[in-house]
């Protein structure tokens, strides 16, 4: 049973005058890996048209918008079959709607280019390795293509082939039908789709050096292109809190300041949340409230999120996700590999108390578009007892107490991580129209 929210008391620790973690040095244009920029203008508008996606209905941008931070302003996604742009995205009706939410919260897409990335998604499903002896250990395994240009690029992939995500459901098209006799089966197809569109062949051959006509476009083309643009349309590190660590000390407010402090010093947060991405690239269990569908391993009935353990099939891997990166972490909410919290002072809150925050925290606090069908199963987990004894036994945070003005202070600081003209003025903005001639989702 969840019970009704209330404020923890929380108690004041004297304060150590040094940090307790060094801060990191600033983000610079070096850190980024290079990218084409015709390249990059092909990709903007493959991003935003729903030609990739299998009944043509859904497009990247529909759930990394940026009029949503490059997220989507939802707790779980609503993919394939849903209606609409950001929050007031509907679940859809008949026998088009959504037959799953999406398990996780869609992440945010800022510094994805950047070149100590190594691993992506939630639980690290896809990261730079030789396991398969194409450069990735991805969910493809071997029959992933080679000719990737980054992390980024090999991970602009697996969306399209995502049932629930833009695939579509088997017998609904000819992508969802590929798919479901082996994952790399569609990709073919989705590259056809693009290539006889005249305006995007021609663009093809404009921004490749080695495509010499339409009919040479595979999958790695089109996911290069996806890569290039959203590492440069979302490369941030102009923030004032750059600003401070590029010496201008002044950058920052007093309440900035000492949420700084805390941060890099008594809060601890800097020891996950470190290094220039502000990220050590691990896993850890917060013991976030749990609901939806979740993921969990291969053949696995149950309805649970096992976080890593999923990738890895490891026990000491259960219930642990991977640090998110935090600029413009304010435009990103809300906030949890299940968007649990709607607001940073939340987010807050259950570092410094998962196991008190998990016992009061409320169904309403989450933003999942009403779907009756698919209300039976969005919080059932918590009425599986065992399964909530598994999950309460993982946790990587220590409680500790902060003052009320404290909280403050931390969240004034996570908003100095904001940019300035990387969010206000991005490099290519949303495209008027597609080559597809699909329509182009707006906000209302």
């Amino acid at each position: 049973m969840l019970h009704k929210v209330w404020s923890i008391p929380l108690v004041c620790l004297a304060v150590s005058p040094a940090l307790s973690a060094s801060l990191p040095a600033p983000l610079t244009q070096d850190d980024f890996l290079v990218f084409d920029h015709k390249q990059a203008a092909l990709g903007q508008l493959l991003f935003y048209d729903k030609i990739l996606s299998g009944n043509r209905n859904i497009a990247c941008a529909t759930c990394h918008h940026p009029k949503f931070g490059t997220g989507d302003g939802l707790s779980l996604g609503i993919g394939e079959g849903g209606v609409g742009l950001g929050p007031k995205r509907t679940a859809g009706d008949g026998a088009s709607r959504i037959k799953k939410r999406i398990p996780r919260n869609a992440p945010a897409l800022w510094n994805l280019g950047a070149k100590d990335l190594h691993t992506l998604f939630h639980d690290g499903r896809l990261s730079i390795a030789e396991t398969y002896e194409n450069g990735f250990n991805s969910p493809a395994e071997e029959w992933l293509p080679t000719g990737f240009n980054s992390l980024l690029a090999a991970q602009a992939v697996f969306p399209l082939v995502a049932q629930f995500e833009m695939s579509g459901n088997p017998k609904e098209n000819e992508i969802a039908g590929a798919v479901h006799d082996r994952i790399d089966a569609a990709w073919p197809i989705l590259a056809k789709r693009v290539r006889i569109i005249p305006e995007y062949g021609q663009m093809f051959i404009d921004a490749f050096a080695h495509i010499e006509s339409a009919e040479e476009v595979t999958i790695v083309e089109i996911a290069n292109a996806l890569a290039a643009f959203q590492a440069i349309e979302w490369q941030s590190f102009d923030s004032p809190f750059d600003h401070y660590l590029s010496g201008n000390k002044a950058a920052l407010t007093s309440p900035q300041k000492r949420g700084l402090d805390l941060f890099y010093g008594k809060a601890g947060c800097a020891a996950c949340h470190s290094g220039p991405l502000m990220s050590d690239q691990k896993f850890h269990a917060l013991g976030l409230p749990p609901f939806g569908p979740g993921r969990t391993r291969r053949f696995d009935p149950m309805v649970r999120d096992v976080g890593r353990m999923g990738e890895s099939d490891a026990l000491d891997d259960a219930y642990r996700f991977r640090t998110p990166m935090l600029r413009n972490v304010e435009l990103t909410a809300p906030y949890g590999h299940n968007g649990a919290y709607p607001t940073l002072d939340g987010i807050i809150r259950h570092h410094l108390d998962p196991d008190g925050m998990l016992a009061n925290w409320q169904p309403d606090v989450a933003a999942l578009p009403d779907a009756p069908w698919l209300a039976p199963i969005d919080f059932v987990v918590w009425r599986d007892k065992r399964e909530m004894a598994r999950q309460a036994r993982f946790r990587d945070v220590d409680p500790m107490s902060l003052t009320d003005p404290e909280i403050s202070d931390l969240v004034a600081f996570l908003r100095a991580l904001t940019g300035t003209a990387s969010v206000t003025t991005p490099p290519f903005g949303v495209p008027d129209k597609v080559p597809s001639g699909l329509p182009v989702d707006t906000p209302q």
